[in-house]
């Protein structure tokens, strides 16, 4: 489910009218997130790591609401959840865009990422059966450790979603963390909301 904003009554209005305007209205931050807690959570439960502090990201995501709005037909809106479209890597080294619905169960979460590995791993097409509007836009990089990303994009096409990427997980006198890259689009999210996130993200990799 999705609101339409009120935009005469919204506290973004001057910046929603002049940030939606700019030929590239996405900005971008790179960030350090400490994974050691997050990364000894995971090998206990024996789960993934990546789909470990991918639902913590998209978790967070949804807490602020800035993450949840898009902008649909020139008009902004507001969506009661939010989804992950992340990348799945296949065997034979390609990959496909999945689409894994958020549940606030973390268990039905890893339900719903393990559906859609196994679509994708039987499937040579790179896009969802399904798509929307009310998706981050993820992607993994662990050959990696970048200290900053950029993206392919179509300009002429209406894009507002968040991109989030993760680097390569390094250690350093026995702590591990991890580059998180977040481009946003600035009609919707300002650098404070950004930094709320990654406040919120890193708290819940903190908790046991």
């Amino acid at each position: 489910m999705k609101q339409l904003i009120n935009l005469e009554e919204w506290n973004r209005k001057e910046h929603y009218l002049f940030f939606s305007k700019f030929e590239e209205p996405f900005y971008g931050v790179t960030v350090k997130i400490d994974c050691t807690i997050a990364y000894q959570n995971a090998k206990e439960k024996g789960q993934s790591f990546f789909w470990y502090y991918l639902y913590r990201s998209l978790k967070a995501a949804n807490e602020i609401e800035n993450f949840r709005y898009r902008i649909i037909d020139h008009n902004p809106y507001c969506f009661d959840i939010i989804n992950a479209s992340p990348t799945i890597s296949r065997p034979n080294g390609t990959f496909g865009f999945g689409h894994v619905y958020y549940d606030e169960s973390e268990e039905q979460f890893y339900q719903n990422a393990k559906n859609e590995i196994d679509r994708v791993h039987s499937t040579t097409g790179l896009m969802p059966a399904i798509s929307g509007e009310n998706l981050i836009h993820y992607s993994a990089i662990p050959w990696l450790d970048f200290t900053s990303i950029s993206h392919a994009r179509s300009f002429s096409f209406p894009d507002s979603c968040p991109k989030i990427s993760f680097g390569k997980m390094t250690e350093t006198d026995g702590q591990k963390s991890m580059s998180v890259s977040i481009h946003v689009h600035h009609a919707l999210v300002d650098g404070y909301h950004v930094g709320l996130y990654v406040d919120r993200f890193q708290d819940l990799m903190n908790e046991f």
